[in-house]
């Protein structure tokens, strides 16, 4: 293996950025990485889309946030300035990246026809479950693109993951397994006047989420509907927001849970935490995650998670038994919440286990990881496994 070399420079790319009104955990990885490797004297910028309200440039954090293009554009527009970049023109030409990061959300930025071997692909899981949404044609192409146009044209280049699952699901593309690291998430602290918040007297689950129809929040409220009955005051908090909102608005009065739900849009860290701080249990039924940040966000506060095994990377985040519980469809998740939320001393102790283990986890523990493999790429070489 090549000697690693000090890298100075780093080149993000990604569709959204946090403040994007649609950004979820991919973004909040790369921002919380670049704002520590910044602290830490590299340069780092981030391309990323253009949204209302946002700047064409910015620095957030010690990162410097260029922006350009919309929700398809921003590929475009990304490839155009590197390529001017090159040639030292253009709105990245202060940048000069010894290592480019591309940010492979289902679609790759193509960033080593521009950068070669500097470039590295970051992927969080593959999305084969999730391209019918695109459209028939669209999801197609898309599945195409991720799952044999971006391995072949990539086959020289490192990747970086962030869970075991999403590393197995690379290697099935046929990415080789001596070019994937795994990075796994890191943790921002859980503010210390959350931590004190008495739990609710009453039964309360939580769902930390993008609204988005492959993150399945139907089936949490349909768990909700099948066990009023049986627990007449249990109350569900959604926090996040984005478009398929409305659907969930109306599927909660369509099958008469409106007012057992609340749903709380984009709020602040304080008011998530509070929202989890109070809960018994958390929820996560979507059909695909990478990892789960919200999982271990939930653990902080003692609150045990309850999420499907064929999403993936829940099978990495979640300990299944020990810091919550893994099930295999809709029914499960009714029945498995049932149990949680009947049999306080299993739920304490989950969670008791659940927040032992979130202290596994820190988002400069994620970035000195990440600067191995920024250096092993810098010098040519390759690393594999969990860093």
């Amino acid at each position: 293996m090549s000697e690693r070399r000090p890298v100075r420079s780093v080149l993000l790319l990604c569709w959204r950025d946090t403040g994007h009104p649609q950004g979820g955990g991919s973004e909040a990885y790369l921002q919380r990485i670049g704002t520590r490797l910044a602290a830490d004297g590299v340069h780092v910028t981030l391309r990323t889309a253009r949204y209302p309200g946002a700047p064409r440039r910015e620095v957030l954090d010690g990162v410097t946030v260029s922006r350009g293009g919309g929700a398809y554009s921003v590929y475009i527009w990304a490839g155009v300035v590197m390529v001017l970049a090159r040639l030292g023109l253009g709105p990245l030409r202060r940048s000069r990246p010894d290592v480019v990061i591309d940010t492979q959300n289902g679609i790759p930025f193509l960033a080593r026809l521009a950068y070669g071997r500097r470039s590295l692909v970051l992927v969080h899981h593959c999305h084969r479950e999730q391209w019918p949404v695109a459209g028939r044609r669209t999801g197609r192409f898309g599945w195409f693109v991720e799952s044999t146009l971006s391995p072949h044209l990539h086959r020289r280049n490192q990747y970086v993951t962030v869970s075991l699952p999403s590393a197995r699901e690379l290697v099935e593309l046929g990415v080789g397994k001596n070019r994937i690291a795994v990075v796994r998430n890191g943790l921002d602290a859980a503010p210390a006047c959350t931590l004190e918040l008495p739990r609710s007297a009453t039964p309360r689950v939580a769902v930390l989420s993008r609204l988005v129809p492959h993150k399945q929040i139907e089936d949490a409220l349909d768990a909700i509907a099948a066990l009023r009955p049986q627990l007449p005051d249990l109350h569900l908090d959604i926090v996040g927001g984005g478009w398929w909102e409305d659907r969930l608005v109306a599927h909660a009065a369509r099958i008469g849970i409106a007012d057992a739900v609340t749903f709380h849009g984009h709020v602040g860290d304080d008011i998530k935490h509070q929202v989890i701080q109070q809960s018994w249990v958390h929820l996560m039924p979507s059909r695909k995650e990478g990892w789960g940040l919200a999982v271990i966000e939930a653990a902080q506060h003692g609150v045990p998670t309850i999420g499907y095994r064929s999403s993936g990377g829940l099978t990495d985040s979640i300990v299944d038994g020990v810091t919550g519980l893994l099930v295999d469809g809709p029914g499960e998740l009714a029945d498995s919440m049932a149990r949680l939320l009947t049999d306080p001393v299993l739920r304490i102790e989950l969670g008791a286990k659940a927040q032992a283990r979130s202290t596994e986890f820190s988002w400069q523990q994620s970035a000195d990881a990440m600067r191995v493999v920024l250096e092993a790429v810098h010098a040519g070489s390759y690393v594999s496994g969990v860093v």
